[in-house]
């Protein structure tokens, strides 16, 4: 029941879901106070230019990817461990597994083992049947990385994990079980932040590997706007913008449920 409510009730506060929200809340008020939905429509709309504002919505992603900017040389570690995130199963018609944008953490996972920065590759990720279907994540990041050169050999797994607080806690028993003491840490860059906090709090000394970056690092939200026809389209609000922000307010709230449940 955690994890549905987990994925059903931040809905309502994300900008498209908070936004509905108010303009139910809107018709409902129509009739006897237009006055009260006038207010109503008017906050929903609010809620809508500000997700999907590129100043605001770079604000928020920096705010979390710049915490963690890797360095230009990884230090190498006993495994390289990877989240699950951004692979879609191989469902009928697609010929293959399909890799959206957070599958850049598979994609980067697998380079850092052919660069020798590890000897072993951890891949973690179950399914939620009544969400997505199919094989585990972890064993479609496992044929992408087998794909890439990665030897079957040295790829362990965790296909039962839902969140990332059992990422974590499915990891550290393989790492006991395997006498592995330091990893480093694949994840999209906006994960990064509470990912980090709950490994630390299971006792493993992880090493961020960030990846799947979103904003510029390094660069201030007006700087990312250098002609004054940039700066006024990020203004108007853009379906891709307002799914960053998305992303963005997910993990704070995460952050904060995760703190209270002593996740982190």
């Amino acid at each position: 029941m955690f994890l549905f409510l987990s994925k059903l009730l931040p809905l309502f506060v994300y900008p498209m879901g908070l936004s509905c929200v108010l303009m139910v809340v809107s018709l409902v008020l129509l009739w006897k106070w237009p006055k009260r939905a006038a207010i109503s429509i008017s906050l929903a709309l609010l809620v809508l230019l500000l997700g999907g504002n590129g100043w605001v919505n770079q604000t928020l992603i920096q705010s979390l990817e710049l915490r963690h900017i890797p360095p230009d040389e990884l230090p190498t570690a006993e495994a390289i461990v990877v989240l699950g995130g951004g692979i879609k199963a191989q469902i009928y018609p697609r010929p293959w597994v399909d890799v959206s944008e957070a599958g850049d953490r598979i994609l980067h996972g697998s380079q850092l083992y052919l660069q020798g920065k590890a000897p072993r590759l951890i891949l973690t990720g179950g399914r939620i049947d009544w969400k997505d279907g199919g094989p585990p994540e972890s064993a479609d990041m496992a044929k992408i990385a087998q794909a890439l050169g990665v030897p079957q050999g040295v790829i362990l797994q965790d296909p039962n994990s839902l969140n990332t607080y059992e990422n974590a806690v499915n990891v550290r028993q393989i790492l006991d079980e395997e006498g592995i003491n330091r990893v480093l840490l694949v994840t999209s860059a906006t994960h990064m932040v509470r990912s980090l906090l709950v490994f630390q709090k299971q006792g493993i000394e992880a090493i961020p590997a960030p990846t799947d970056f979103l904003s510029p690092p390094g660069l201030s939200p007006i700087e990312t706007e250098t002609t004054w026809e940039s700066a006024l389209l990020s203004l108007i609000p853009d379906s891709s913008r307002l799914r960053d922000t998305t992303n963005a307010l997910k993990e704070y709230i995460g952050l904060f449920v995760y703190g209270l449940r002593g996740w982190i």
